[in-house]
């Protein structure tokens, strides 16, 4: 007999909504989470596009009542819980921990979530929710009638940039060839937009300032350096997924991540995703938690036929 009948591997929004909906259906459940619950939103200064907190929320607050309401409908919740490996094939699915011991589940929700690429520069990781961003969708509003920049040649780089000139003065985008690599259509677009400039053959070297960016350090191709002074940069070089211990010999991946169809369930019975883990376009607080609900609903589903199956 399983030890539980659903583990939720991660503890963002996506796993915190899940297990709120999981024991609020009274699932024996368990969420593991490598450090504290929250994910990347605790790296988040302030949220202003999540519904129901109309004056904003920061990042910490909304992690704690996530898992507040969560405690509330008495989750089990294990941080520090770091998961080393999993064997999903089995109608008995087994969790592998770093501390040795083995778990055993009839059900699991990945939510391990995903991080974005860095520049790796000095002052990113000083001045990041302080200027520096991921996520233009999240953060562009923060920067009515300044002048910012973006990183990045790509597709995504490029319709951010387009985006975050309805609020900023002004948009650079900086790139380190002498030609995009976005679509022609969006190149044509952005090129045609009189607030986007661009800084072509050149990368970031640092970014500067005390309690905000003010400035970044550049060099260009040819090894000339200069500085470029703005209040923001968005950094849009890709999204790396937390799949280190996803058994891809199991799971349907594309690109990285967990393909699932509209319901959360990956190729495999009894296993479902939710949050930024999974293959998807939008990776947004309001849609991981989303996953998360429906992720939860068909994990129930799930056991509830499968009891269906044991009883007949």
């Amino acid at each position: 007999m399983a030890d539980y009948q659903l583990i939720i591997v991660g503890g963002g929004p996506g796993g915190l909504t899940a297990g709120l909906y999981a024991a609020r259906a009274r699932l024996k459940t368990v969420l593991l989470e490598r450090g504290v619950p929250g994910g990347q939103i605790l790296n988040t200064d302030w949220i202003d596009n999540y519904p129901g907190f109309p004056d904003g929320i920061s990042g910490f607050d909304l992690a704690d009542k996530m898992k507040a309401q969560a405690d509330r409908f008495g989750l089990e919740i294990r941080n520090g819980a770091e998961v080393t490996g999993m064997d999903l094939g089995a109608a008995s699915k087994k969790i592998q921990l770093a501390d040795g011991n083995e778990i055993t589940t009839q059900a699991v929700i990945l939510a391990t979530g995903a991080r974005p690429n860095i520049l790796g520069v000095p002052g990113e990781k000083e001045l990041a929710a302080k200027g520096v961003s991921y996520c233009a969708t999240c953060d562009g509003p923060f920067f009515r009638d300044q002048e910012i920049a973006v990183v990045g040649g790509g597709n995504t780089a490029v319709q951010e940039a387009m985006f975050l000139t309805r609020f900023a003065k002004k948009v650079t985008l900086i790139h380190r060839r002498d030609q995009l690599r976005a679509t022609t259509i969006l190149q044509d677009q952005a090129k045609a937009n009189p607030k986007i400039e661009f800084l072509w053959n050149s990368y970031v070297k640092e970014i500067r300032g005390t309690n905000g960016v003010e400035e970044l350090a550049l060099r260009d191709t040819e090894g000339k350096e200069s500085t470029l002074a703005v209040q923001g940069i968005f950094v849009l070089i890709g999204v790396i997924p937390n799949n280190e211990v996803l058994p891809a010999d199991q799971l349907t991946l594309k690109n990285g991540f967990v393909v699932t169809d509209a319901e959360m369930r990956t190729n495999i019975p009894g296993v479902m995703a939710a949050g930024d883990i999974c293959s998807k376009n939008v990776r947004q607080i309001i849609n991981g938690a989303g996953e998360g609900a429906v992720a939860a609903l068909s994990a129930e589903d799930y056991l509830l036929e499968k009891a269906s199956e044991q009883t007949c």
